[in-house]
């Protein structure tokens, strides 16, 4: 891990002596699980499941937040039979699938989610017509119930399919009245009114958190750093982790600690559990 700044630094001591009162956010995809070519395959990082429950001991509450369907990413990451452990050991684990659209926790282990979004279905009739139209007819769909994701890793040319693609599946989503969320090579659509900010202040109300670290690497977590920034002038305690690439560097910028990906990422959150364990006081 590195500190971006020894404001970063700083922010890190205090969060670790407010520990017992923060909420972790993690991210899914490029932060607890390598991103690959299938979605399908992104398990969770062998190791992630005993470091959640080890940290769990020392804090607050652990949330998964991610744009991945809950009940894809209990089932990738293991998370209900974590949860159990949690909840066994009197600490609650909560998954935010779908950018906080569904929710799942360790206390009430059932997915809640809303009805698909008006559109949706209009927009998934017309999007291979125009994948069709702009050489991309090869790109993978990800349909997820309340979003449908357009992956350009697979094509030969990731990048220039992402760009040709972006603004006419942005324009095909404004008419459906979606909204988009560029990711790594993915561009994801799917209804408007909910993104991982409000998710992070979801979680602060409801778990009555007194400090909060959320991590991530992609574009889809921008508007979750935005808002732990927010919390931050508000005079809580914080930290803003990103787990970098050589793919993404936009939260590069806004972050207070920068970890190599999946496996930087646990390495960090053990650093955490053992400074949280033997904090002052």
């Amino acid at each position: 891990m590195e500190f971006t700044s020894a404001d970063g630094e700083q922010r890190y001591a205090e969060l670790v002596r407010a520990a017992s009162r923060a909420v972790v956010g993690l991210d899914f995809d490029g932060t607890l699980s390598p991103i690959v070519d299938d979605p399908d395959a992104a398990h969770i990082h062998a190791d992630a499941g005993e470091v959640i429950v080890d940290l769990a001991r020392e804090v607050a509450a652990i949330a998964v937040i991610t744009g991945r369907p809950a009940r894809q990413v209990l089932d990738l990451g293991g998370l209900e039979d974590v949860g159990r452990r949690l909840a066994d050991a009197g600490s609650d684990l909560h998954v935010l699938g779908q950018y906080g659209n569904e929710r799942w926790s360790s206390t009430s282990r059932r997915i809640l989610s809303p009805r698909p979004p008006k559109g949706l279905a209009t927009f998934e009739r017309e999007l291979p017509a125009l994948l069709r139209r702009h050489a991309a007819a090869g790109a993978h769909l990800e349909h997820k119930g309340l979003a449908v994701a357009v992956h350009t890793r697979r094509l030969p040319e990731p990048e220039a399919a992402f760009e040709r693609l972006l603004p006419a599946i942005g324009d095909l989503a404004e008419r459906c009245e979606l909204v988009v969320e560029p990711g790594r090579q993915v561009i994801e659509v799917r209804s408007p009114g909910m993104h991982k900010g409000l998710a992070v202040r979801i979680l602060v109300d409801e778990l009555d958190a007194g400090a909060f670290l959320f991590a991530g690497d992609d574009l889809g977590d921008l508007e979750a750093f935005e808002a732990v920034a927010e919390l931050r002038a508000g005079g809580m305690p914080t930290l803003l982790v990103c787990s970098a690439s050589s793919e993404e560097s936009a939260l590069l910028p806004l972050s207070d600690v920068v970890v190599d990906g999946p496996d930087g990422m646990i390495a960090f959150l053990r650093r955490l559990t053992v400074d949280a364990r033997v904090r002052p006081g």
